[in-house]
This record gives C-alpha cells, structure tokens and sequence, in this order.
C-alpha cells in the first residue's frame, strides 16, 4: 500500500447505528464508504473494521488521517436499555420525587391502565439536602457543609459511580450545586459529578433534573468507551483529532462530549439532518422533508431555507412509540426531528385485535432479520422488502450479505400467515404498508403540527431503508419529488462531515417586556456568546465564529414558549417594542392571530456560535424533459407494487452505470452497494449531474 503525500486532508466519518456502522473517508475529492454489522460489545471493533476498508479503497493507510468526527447511538441505546452506571441524585429536601411524578400531563388521557415511564434510578437512589434558593437567585436557606459531608460517606459506602446535582432553581444560582461538587471531588474524587447548573441551566425541574441524571448515567459508559476508542486509534497510528457531532447539529471536541454525553443523545440523526440540509442548499430547496430510515429507527426532519429546525427539549425511550409525554424529556439543543416508524430491521407480529404492528423491537445486527441467517426467527421489514422483490438477495451490501428468502418466506407464514390466513408475499404486503402508513401518519401529525403542507416539500431520502420505501411514502403524502443523494446509504456519516464546529450555550433568567432591562440582556446575552465561542475554540482556535441568538417567549400565564430569532444587533441593543413586534410575527404565524393587551414574557436566552457552513455550489438541474435517454438495465426481476396491489416487471439499473441526464421509468430498482432506489409504477427517475438520483412521483408529473 503506498503512503500518500505527507498530512493531505483524509477526513473520517463515522456513525455507529443499531444495525450497521456506517464509515466514509474524504480524500483527494474522492469519497470512499463502507457499512459494517454493528459490534454492540465493543462498539470500536466496528469502526476499525470500516476504517480498514476505506483506506484500503483509498489506498491510504491509517496512520494518513487528518480527522475523524463521530456521532453514535450509544448514549440513546443505554437510556432506552438501563444499562448506564450507578449513579446517585442529590437534589433539594422536598424535591427527592420530582422525576418520578413527572408533571401533570397525561399523553393518553383515556388509558387507565397508562403505563407511565420508570425513572432512571429509583428513590432509594435519590438523596437530599437542606438548602433553597428562590426563582431568582436569592439564597433563602444556606447549604450546610456538614450534612454534604454525610452525604458523600452515605455515596462512598453504598459505592456509586456517578452523582447528579439537581437542586431547585439553580440555573439562576448554581454556588450551592458547586459546593456539593468541591465536597464530592474531595471525599470520593474517582466519582464522576454531574451539576444541573452546567449540563441544563434551565427552569422546569422535571426537564432539568431528568437531563442532569441522564447525563451523569451515561457519562462513565461514554467516557470510558471514548477513552478506548482513542486508545484503539492510537494503536493503529492514527494521531488526529477526534470529534462527537452533538445533538444540536454541530461539532464538539471530544472531552466535552465525555463531559456532556447528554448532548450525544440524537448524535446520528442529527447527521442526518445536516446532510439533507446540505443537499437542499445544492439543489436551492427552501422546503424540505428529510428522511432518514435505517436499520433499527426511521426519522423525518422539517427543513426551511436549508436549516434543520431546532428544539431545545425532546424525548428518549417512549414507552408509547408516537406519544408525545410517555418518553424521558432531555433538556438539551436538538435538531427537531420526529420518530416515524421502524428501520430495517424492526420485528412485526400480530396483535389480539388480528392487525399487524411493526416495532418498536429491533433484530438490530445480533441475530438481524431472519434473512441475514444469524438466527432470527421473526419477520422484519427487510424480509418483507426481500419477498416483495426489493432487494436482491445476492446483492446485498454489495454482496457481502447473502441474504436467505426462504428463511424470510418461513418467518412471514409462521408469525403473520397463519395468524391471518395470508401467504408470504401478501403478509409480506401487510407488514410493508403498516410501516409505510405508520410513517406516512407520523410525518402528517408533525407537519400540521408546525403549520406546514408536505405537497409543497421535496423530499431527500438516505440511510440504507429509505430509498425502498421512500417513493411509497412520497405517494402516501402527495410528495411529488425524491432526491435520492450520492452516498444516501451513509448519510449520516457524510453528514458529520458537513457540520460546522458550533456550541449553545443557553440561561433561564425570567424577565417580563413590562420590565425589560436593556442592560441586564446586553450583558447576559454576551456572557452566554463568550461561553459558547470558548467551546467552539476548543475545537478549531483559527476559525471564523458566527453567533446566532435566539429568546424563547410566551404571553404571561401560558405553559410554554416560542423561539424567536434575534440578529446580532438586536441581541446587543436590545428594545422591547423589537422584542414585542418579533414575538408577535411568529406567534401569529403558529396560532393565526395574536392576543391583545397580554404581557410577553421570556424564560429562556440562548447563542449559539458556530463556524461557517461549509460553501455551497448551486447545481443547475436538469428536468425530465431534457433527459438524453434511458439508461440501460442490467437485468429485470418480479417486485410487488403496493399501489398496484401486485407483482410487476421491474427494470434492474446499477447506479453507477446511470450517466447524467439519463432516466429510468418506474418500476425499476436502482442498486448500489449500501441501498436500493425503488421507483414506483407511478414515477420516473433521473440522475442529476452530482450525481443525484431525482426521483419524480405521480403519473401527471412529467
């Protein structure tokens, strides 16, 4: 293998998910890509089989790569399965239930058998002290030393790992919480301490303590398998620096990520987002869906004017799979995306009302589908995709899964034929059109929920399931359009390698517009920009920072509030009748019509500094009318039509022999190594000149 000029840029992303671990390197404006089976055990075993395949396509070795950024399930995976460290809470006397009576929301208000999420650690885990501090900072009772003191023998004897910080209103006075950890970090200094004041300084406790104790459940799982990873890496030669992609759609270093795993939650889809959003900015897209359908969960992401849409609160672990509130609120910067079904390898049965539900149980890659032939025995949406002639089975992964269609034929008959007198192939049928409704609805609830008509979005569909049930969706939601980008099998993993370095830094302080005070904000919103800039530092110390400012308001007495976008100069000048008329614009645009002579009030500040996004070529598209021919087949096979309700002839192009400008009519299925393209009956695709495969849906599109 020969050695390549001396530190050439050779980027590295990586994205570990339930099923596959996907890997591609950047070099010499090449991109080389690979999918591995996920090795739960040992998470980096996997990345370092991927990066060994890469830089053998590469021809480069290891020890060449300049950077590597890495986003992964892990976090998530160890919150949904409790397998995080022993952590203890200390929190304020009369405050020790907080997370587990929740808050008086019920997300199904007629269950009464409401199966309610447990907390992450029971009561006898959670402690108190005596101390109070008001909503506004003032210390009504002092914190006792002594009785911290206790309290760290009481920790150290029963043998915790981790402590959580969370006591009432300290993000509007954290001396008391940091008092706890100087006495923590002299009695037991091998615990790690997590302080609500600095992973979550924010008001509402049930948010706030829920992100304090999952950040301090995960944090020594995180930290130590980071800690391998660079180990592992270190061993190979590769001497680079590594980064995590954050929750928030940016780049952190990778001891920020050990310090706030809580910020790697939705890490992977988050990729995701930045890539669609990234390729909506190449095509000049101002509404797009993005659809991200892997092998263990499916996600869709709104994005206006080439910008995922932000939240700053979401949730982990849902007992009820689209219930909003049966979930573990994490109160941390998110790109705002929405679980909408099952991945790949998603398990179906069939209920005691007869129907057919997919999920939320995953084969994952340990055994995988019944067709991966490691022991599955239940149907998953990849048998289903393989009976309905979808996949090949010899061509899968490039052909480095050869996959057994009679052993899905045997799990679709055995689990969901006998059960409802069907065939393989018409079980088959049932199990696919469950998923795809199940997403087709989730994705119609949340864009009526943001006030948006999908008919107007095109949607860019990548990870290794969304380009077989895309085109299906798209008909299911009157979506006219699928961008099907080069390299969509690892989209996320390309995505990291689009994301710009960038921290939120965010406060609670409460302030009324009848009380607005010009100079508190200024100097408020400026500490919180320095707090961010000195993240984003960390990462790059020669980058251009931008810095982007954001309050979050409601009318006095409402339950929630709206984020509203502040450009720099009305951040550091800040004028009430500014902040009035803004609220009042995006408040009218959700509900339709303002309320007059109400109060606003704001609860929370937040900047975010960033690094530049990465320039953007606009492309110039072809339509198809300009098509300069069909691209040839390599073949044809039996594939199963849902809007049809049959089989079809369907046409068999590689990818990589569609020149630009050519078309391929559907039914076809476009293959490459890490997905396939379906294209309905009812649709026609052609390859831009990126690359791009345009996928137009509907028999009265041309």
């Amino acid at each position: 293998m020969s050695q390549s000029p001396a530190r050439t840029p050779a980027r590295l992303g990586v994205d570990i998910g339930g099923t596959f671990t996907d890997v591609v390197l950047e070099f010499d404006n090449q991109q080389y890509s690979t999918k591995v089976l996920t090795t739960y055990t040992a998470p980096e075993d996997a990345i370092l089989d991927g990066l060994h395949q890469v830089c053998k396509k590469a021809d480069i070795t290891p020890a060449d790569i300049t950077q590597i950024i890495h986003g992964t399930t892990l976090a998530t995976n160890a919150l949904i399965e409790r397998r995080g460290a022993k952590t203890a809470l200390i929190t304020t006397q009369g405050f020790r239930d907080v997370i587990e009576m929740r808050t008086e929301s019920r997300f199904e208000q007629y269950d009464l058998n409401l199966n309610l999420p447990a907390p992450l650690l029971p009561r006898n885990m959670r402690y108190t002290v005596e101390e109070r501090v008001d909503a506004l900072g003032n210390i009504l009772i002092d914190l006792d030393l002594k009785q911290v003191e206790a309290l760290a023998e009481q920790i150290a004897e029963a043998g915790y790992d981790s402590v959580a910080v969370g006591l009432i209103h300290s993000y509007a006075n954290d001396k008391h919480e940091k008092m706890v950890r100087d006495v923590l970090a002299k009695r037991l200094p091998d615990v790690m301490v997590s302080l609500s004041s600095e992973v979550s300084p924010q008001m509402r406790e049930y948010e706030r303590f829920n992100t304090v104790v999952a950040n301090a459940y995960i944090k020594p799982l995180m930290k130590s398998y980071l800690s391998r990873l660079a180990g592992r890496l270190g061993e190979e030669g590769v001497d680079c620096s590594i980064f995590l992609m954050h929750s928030g759609g940016g780049i952190i270093s990778i001891d920020s990520a050990a310090e706030f795993p809580v910020r790697l939650v939705e890490s992977g889809p988050a990729g995701g987002a930045v890539f669609a959003a990234h390729i909506a900015a190449q095509y000049g897209l101002d509404k797009v869906l993005s659809f991200d359908m892997g092998g263990t969960t499916a996600k869709i992401c709104l994005i206006k004017n080439q910008m995922p849409k932000t939240s700053r609160v979401f949730e982990v672990a849902r007992t009820y799979r689209f219930k909003k509130g049966s979930g573990m609120p994490i109160s941390i910067p998110v790109i705002d995306m929405v679980e909408i079904g099952a991945g790949g390898g998603s398990l179906a049965h069939v209920d005691s009302m007869r129907q057919i539900r997919v999920g939320p149980e995953s084969a994952g890659s340990e055994p995988g589908p019944a067709c991966y032939g490691r022991g599955g025995e239940k149907p998953a949406v990849t048998d289903a995709d393989l009976v309905l002639g979808k996949l090949d089975a010899d061509n899968f992964a490039g052909g480095t899964i050869q996959l057994d269609t009679d052993s899905s034929n045997s799990a679709l008959t055995e689990v969901l034929g006998k059960a409802l007198d069907m065939d393989a192939q018409t079980a088959a049928f049932g199990l696919a059109e469950v998923v795809d409704e199940n997403m087709a609805n989730a994705a119609r609830v949340h864009a009526v929920e943001n006030g948006e008509d999908l008919s107007e979005y095109t949607m860019i569909a990548f990870g290794g399931a969304a380009p077989l049930h895309g085109g299906r969706l798209c008909e299911k939601l009157g979506v006219d359009r699928m961008l099907v980008p080069t390299g969509a099998g690892v989209g996320s993993a390309i995505g990291f390698l689009r994301a710009p370095f960038s921290f939120e830094a965010n406060r609670s302080v409460y302030m009324k517009l009848s009380d607005f005070a010009p100079e508190k904000i200024t100097s408020l919103l400026t500490d919180l920009q320095q707090e961010a800039i000195g993240f984003v530092r960390s990462c790059d110390a020669d980058a251009e920072i931008l810095s982007d400012f954001k309050v979050y308001m409601r009318y006095t007495g409402q339950g929630w509030e709206i984020p509203i976008t502040l450009t720099e100069q009305q951040a550091m000048n800040p004028d009430a009748e500014t902040f009035q008329t803004l609220f009042e614009q995006d408040y009218t645009k959700l509900f339709g019509r303002p309320v007059e002579g109400m109060d606003v009030e704001i609860t929370v500040w937040a900047v975010n500094a960033t690094t530049p996004p990465q320039p953007v070529t606009l492309l110039d598209q072809v339509d198809t009318a300009s098509a300069t021919g069909e691209a040839e087949a390599a073949g044809e096979r039996q594939m199963f039509d849902p809007a049809l309700g049959k089989a079809v002839a369907a046409r068999v192009v590689l990818r990589d022999s569609v020149k630009a400008r050519q078309m391929v009519n559907g039914p076809a299925a476009i293959t490459e190594d890490e997905t396939t393209i379906i294209v309905p009956s009812s649709g026609r695709a052609l390859r831009q000149s990126d690359g791009c495969i345009d996928v137009i849906v509907g028999n009265s599109h041309t």
